[in-house]
């Protein structure tokens, strides 16, 4: 991941794939909700086959268990 912006509730970055599309991936800290918001998403294509749900899947499981 290639961290394009970042502040104290945001972060964007760029997912390159082995194929080289470029994902956005976004997380916004809501601290007040007590969530993290999360979108992942193509730039190009209608389809991901999955890829962005399970990127997403991993983060979150990753994150539940630190």
């Amino acid at each position: 991941m290639e961290i394009v912006t970042e502040t104290a509730d945001y972060l964007h970055a760029l997912c390159r794939s082995r194929g080289g599309f470029i994902d956005d991936v976004e997380f916004r800290l809501s601290p007040d909700e007590g969530v993290i918001h999360v979108r992942s998403a193509s730039r190009s294509g209608l389809h991901d086959l999955g890829v962005n749900r399970r990127r997403v899947e991993r983060l979150r499981r990753r994150y539940m268990n630190e």
